[in-house]
């Protein structure tokens, strides 16, 4: 069954590290993705700042930076072109699909790199971008990001972000919200008219993590016909742990399914952006994850959760 991944951190290990796509040892490459089934892959842009940029010594601002990675981005796409093709549209995704290639959206995790410009919207949705990360774990032109300080997670939406939201519908840049205040998703939902993502998060009531979705916000969510990707860091699927179980996965993705419907389930994995160890080790063991899900779902229902959700939301809000 062919799948696909809402958010991997992969091109950013390839830019900083000078790996190549085609094969490594890093959670993904493609040679092992196109052996697992994978149909497409969010290729996440993550632009550093603050102290992250200082851990990473990165010394360029956030703009200059996400060009220098969008290089690398398309020199290992150009260089593998008989295996991955980029996509804009859910056409694009079905013509590579048919041509026995996968398909690569491109997307951004830190609307940092926006600055306040609604112009830069326009430019990023011209460079190719068809999904935005608003925040990570810092405030920006946005909103504030998730925190463990219940005030703060209160927090909403800057009124250039209530716009942003409106302006990236209009583009057709799906809005995602992991990494986002409570009170940013909420504007989110309020103020999107297409669904909208978190594209790599987990569950509150199942690990008790900020950075997970509660149950209302996954409801909310649902409602709103957006879908969450299941994030397999393993501090996300269990609290504490460094080490992440098939079954866990599998206890999230029904847990998602039961307060957002089987409509609103999908895969995030953020391969390659998290610690610990993964009792699948990475995108090879994408056919034991989908194994593990036909043991409790139907298999239309593991369809939907593989494929068909990501593609009606990237169908309606494209």
């Amino acid at each position: 069954m062919k799948y696909i991944d809402l958010h991997c951190d992969t091109i950013l290990k390839s830019y900083m590290d000078g790996i190549g796509l085609r094969e490594n040892n890093v959670h993904l490459d493609l040679i092992r993705s196109k052996q697992a089934g994978l149909m497409v892959q969010f290729m996440a842009i993550f632009t550093p700042t603050h102290k992250v940029a200082e851990d990473y010594s990165v010394t360029l601002g956030p703009d200059e930076f996400f060009r220098d990675c969008l290089k690398a981005y398309h020199r290992e796409l150009d260089a593998n072109k008989d295996l991955i093709a980029p996509a804009f549209s859910l056409q694009d995704i079905l013509d590579n699909d048919s041509a026995g290639r996968m398909s690569s959206v491109l997307t951004i995790e830190d609307g940092a790199i926006v600055d306040g410009r609604m112009e830069s919207l326009d430019e990023l949705h011209e460079a190719g971008v068809r999904l935005m990360t608003l925040t990570w774990n810092y405030e920006n032109c946005f909103g504030f990001p998730q925190s463990k300080d219940e005030e703060a997670m209160k927090l909403g939406l800057k009124p250039f972000g209530i716009d942003a939201v409106s302006h990236m519908n209009k583009l057709g840049i799906i809005i995602d919200v992991s990494h986002l205040s409570e009170g940013g998703f909420d504007d989110v939902a309020k103020h999107s008219d297409k669904p909208f993502t978190a594209s790599h998060s987990c569950c509150t009531a199942l690990c008790d993590v900020s950075r997970n979705l509660t149950d209302r916000q996954l409801k909310l969510l649902g409602d709103k016909g957006g879908v969450c990707g299941i994030n397999f860091a393993p501090l996300f699927l269990e609290k504490d742990s460094m080490f992440a179980k098939t079954e866990t996965v599998v206890r999230h993705a029904q847990h998602i399914a039961d307060k957002a419907g089987i409509d609103a389930v999908a895969f995030g994995s953020d391969f390659d952006g998290i610690p610990g160890e993964l009792e699948f080790v990475g995108c090879e063991g994408m056919p034991q994850v989908i194994d593990a899900m036909c043991k409790v779902f139907h298999e239309s229902q593991v369809e939907k959760i593989c494929s068909s959700n990501a593609l009606r939301l990237i169908r309606e809000s494209c």
